[in-house]
Formats: C-alpha cells, sequence, structure tokens
C-alpha cells in the first residue's frame, strides 16, 4: 500500500489538490476531518479540552467553539502547543483507524492531508510526501482575502505554522501554487501519473492483496512440508 502524505500552509491551496486527488478517485484521510471529529461534544478528546480550557470555549450546545479556541491558541503559542499535544493521540489514532478501514477495502494509494505532517511527526508513515508551496506575500493576501482578516491577524496565523520553505526542502514533491489554477491543474496531473505508478514489491505486500497472497503463499509451503514429511 501506498501511503501519500499532503501537507502545506493555510492558504496554500492543500484543500483543493486534496479534492483534486478525490475527483480522480484516490481515497484522501482529512486529517482536519478527523480534528473535527474527536472535539464532538462528549468525546475523549472534548473532555481533555474543556479541562484545559474551561467550558469558556463552549457554545450553547456545548459543542466547543472552534472559533474562540483558534482565537486563543494562535495568539499563544505555549497554549497552540498544549492543544496540539492533547489532540495528537486522538487524531493520530483516528487517521490511523480511517487508512485501516481503507486497507480492508483493499485500496492501494491512499493520501494523507494533514496540515501538521511533519510537526506531528507523521511524515514517517508516507511516501512520497507532496507539498503546497506559495510565496509569503502570495499566501498573506490569499488569507485576507478569503477570511476578511487585517494583515496582523494573517501574519499571526501563518506565523504559527512551519514555514512553507522549510517544509518544501522535506519534500519528495512540490507544487508550486503561486500562479494560477491552470497552472495548479498541470502539476497536479504530473503528480497524479507519479504516484500512480505501479506499486514497489514492499508497497504491494503491505497492500490487503499483498498480505493475502503471503499468507495463502504460506499456507502452501506448510501443506507441501506437511505432505512430504
Amino acid at each position: 500500500m501506498r501511503i501519500v502524505g499532503l501537507t502545506g500552509g493555510i492558504a496554500s491551496g492543500k484543500s483543493t489538490v486534496s479534492n483534486l486527488f478525490k475527483a480522480h478517485g484516490i481515497p484522501v484521510v482529512d486529517a482536519d476531518i478527523v480534528a473535527r471529529n474527536v472535539l464532538k461534544k462528549g468525546t475523549g478528546g472534548w473532555k481533555k479540552v474543556v479541562a484545559a480550557f474551561s467550558e469558556d470555549i463552549l457554545l450553547d450546545n456545548g459543542e466547543v467553539d472552534r472559533a474562540k479556541l483558534g482565537q486563543i491558541v494562535f495568539a499563544d503559542p505555549e497554549k497552540r502547543q498544549l492543544l496540539n499535544r492533547l489532540l495528537a493521540p486522538f487524531i493520530s489514532r483516528g487517521i490511523l483507524m480511517e487508512v485501516i478501514k481503507l486497507w480492508i477495502k483493499g485500496c492501494s494509494i491512499i493520501v494523507l492531508d494533514v496540515p501538521l505532517l511533519f510537526e506531528a511527526k507523521m511524515d514517517k508513515w508516507t511516501k512520497p510526501i507532496v507539498v503546497i508551496w506559495v510565496d509569503p506575500e502570495t499566501q498573506l493576501q490569499r488569507l485576507m482575502t478569503r477570511d476578511g482578516s487585517t494583515e496582523e491577524e494573517a501574519k499571526s496565523r501563518i506565523n504559527a505554522q512551519m514555514s512553507l520553505d522549510l517544509k518544501r526542502l522535506k519534500a519528495d514533491i512540490v507544487i508550486d501554487n503561486t500562479s494560477s489554477l491552470e497552472a495548479l491543474h498541470e502539476q497536479f496531473q504530473k503528480v497524479l501519473t507519479e504516484i500512480t505508478k505501479p506499486l514497489t514489491w514492499i508497497e504491494f505486500m503491505l497492500s490487503r492483496n499483498g498480505t493475502f497472497l503471503a499468507l495463502f503463499s504460506t499456507f502452501v509451503s506448510v501443506a507441501i512440508f506437511k505432505k512430504s514429511s
């Protein structure tokens, strides 16, 4: 099984590329969706976060006010690190369960869409790693336009993440999304061709079919050995 890592930064266009993978039939495990699920009312993640940040972050229905929580952690690096530490085990477990479900279905190629791929050390699970990159000025302008935020607010959110230049250095494949949507699509097609190449022998053996083949071969070998004994 080939697990492709997809990451980028806020307003880099990662979600657009993630949707392109889905549109071409490649299953995507979205860490943001997993994170939303582990923060639902009554879950283990919800209990940890409420205990740490108090009930002031809750809406009237008991769900976490994600916007309010976001404002708190983006303004305070220590609280941001605390939140990441609290949720990381739940998010990792949730992602693993989604991968297992896709493995059971027989998927041979999976994309992990994880904003904090490197920060959470999930890059060791994935190969190749695709980073969506834009230059700092483009990222800033897109974020301000998208969220209607001030320059100070946008810079604060961007600086809360690992820089795209550093992520770019850690990537196997870089998609430069500074230009047009057409240019992005053109680059994506090349990436799609690359990641849908035939699996290596190791990747095949890690897939469901490879595992079944290994088990079948073992069973046959044992049967032949017993017959000849």
